[in-house]
């Protein structure tokens, strides 16, 4: 079975080829909310005790590895994403606008259909005719 997360990124692509604005807006900040989980943040502490001259600088100095996150971890950012849609799509409502609402539902559906169904990616003979 293909991760949701390989999924997701190969929807992308297929989603900008076939402009579908709904779809990119969906998969770029799911993809986005799973890039910032990964961050890890740098102690506060590392270099407290250090002279200002021993400090560490230039390229990489600061860098932290990333977190490595499972799969049950990616389908739950997926998951709460997809709630956070449905969450502020009844907001919409109760402000009086359906447009906006139907717009976030629709971005759910999206992430849904991902969760739901594992071989919901393009057709890939259609990407390799381009």
């Amino acid at each position: 079975m293909v991760p949701i997360r390989q999924r997701l990124r190969a929807a992308l692509p297929a989603a900008v080829k076939a402009r579908d604005r709904t779809a990119m807006a969906a998969l770029r900040a799911t993809l986005a909310a799973i890039d910032n989980a990964e961050a890890a943040e740098r102690p506060a502490d590392v270099d407290r005790h250090l002279g200002i001259e021993q400090l560490p600088v230039g390229v990489g100095a600061a860098e932290v590895p990333r977190l490595v996150l499972t799969d049950a971890q990616v389908e739950q950012i997926v998951r709460a994403e997809l709630a956070e849609r449905e969450a502020v799509a009844r907001e919409y409502e109760r402000a009086g606008r359906p447009e906006r609402a139907a717009e976030l539902r629709a971005e759910a559906d999206v992430l849904a259909a991902h969760l739901a169904d594992p071989t919901h990616l393009a057709d890939p003979s259609s990407t390799e005719r381009s």
